[in-house]
């Protein structure tokens, strides 16, 4: 494979729950609004679980943001699929359509394996999206590119840094990011998407994700170098040219002047070593 060709797609996905099938499900026969269902589910799930968020099955994705990768680990572009729609029919058909389009490249992830792939997967069942690359039963069970070890299919970086779950990752991908120096979460967290999805404000959930998928690239980045594909002047020459692509960029996109404004700096310790 040539170096300009895609070869990984780091992806994000952000997702609201579905107001009437939360209302459908959960109050039969109560009258309450989508919205209101959505808030009592919400509200109930707090004071047991401590946290609000409902689970994927009641949700649809309402952002998918895709960086194109290279070969040689270069980023080539950054998307968010069906804007300034939005529209989860069209995203979750765009993303499939999307990896197969590009020869199915290895998709990358941040804890995808447990929630993005079985969201997409489940709202492609849901709009009747045929996926048959992705189930491809006629291959052996370890050769399927859904198979939980199929790291060539998709690579999740949670799974990779914890060994396939055998240690738990308190801090996720806005500690890894962080270590790198890079912004992690800022203005927008996972729990106020809903909030803004009922609000309108689809725009600045899409840029959320956007951030989501940088904060990804580069955590992959390190971890080619932790794993042996990359040195480490290669990966350093690889964000300074990631920069450049979002500093081209941040007039049009909102997202990346934030992510600009926050960004730090990695302190190569091995330098002052060498001094």
């Amino acid at each position: 494979m040539n170096g300009t060709a895609i070869r990984y797609l780091v992806f994000d996905v952000e997702s609201v729950a579905d107001p009437e099938l939360v209302a459908r499900l959960r109050y039969p026969g109560q009258n309450l609004s989508g919205e209101e269902a959505v808030r009592r589910y919400r509200a109930e799930l707090m004071e047991k679980y401590d946290s609000d968020f409902i689970p994927y099955t009641f949700q649809v994705p309402v952002a998918v943001a895709i960086a194109k990768v290279t070969a040689d680990f270069r980023l080539v572009d950054l998307v968010v699929l069906d804007e300034p729609n939005y529209r989860p029919p069209v995203i979750t058909q765009t993303f499939w359509r999307g990896w197969e389009a590009y020869r199915r490249p290895t998709l990358v992830s941040f804890n995808g394996r447990a929630f993005d792939i079985p969201l997409l997967e489940l709202a492609a069942f849901r709009y009747g999206v045929s996926v048959p690359g992705w189930f491809d039963s006629n291959l052996r069970a370890m050769d399927q590119p859904r198979n939980r070890y199929n790291t060539q299919a998709h690579l999740d970086l949670c799974d990779l840094l914890t060994n396939f779950g055998s240690a738990r990752f308190n801090g996720g991908l806005n500690l890894v990011a962080n270590l790198l120096g890079k912004p992690g979460k800022m203005e927008i967290e996972g729990h106020m998407v809903q909030d803004l999805y009922f609000a309108g404000q689809l725009d600045r959930i899409n840029d959320y994700c956007r951030c989501d998928v940088l904060d990804t690239y580069f955590v992959f980045l390190r971890t080619r170098v932790l794993v042996g594909e990359l040195d480490l002047a290669t990966e350093q020459e690889r964000v300074r040219e990631a920069r450049a692509f979002l500093e081209s960029r941040a007039d049009q996109v909102p997202g990346y002047r934030m992510y600009l404004a926050h960004w730090g700096t990695w302190v190569n310790p091995w330098e002052s070593i060498a001094g």
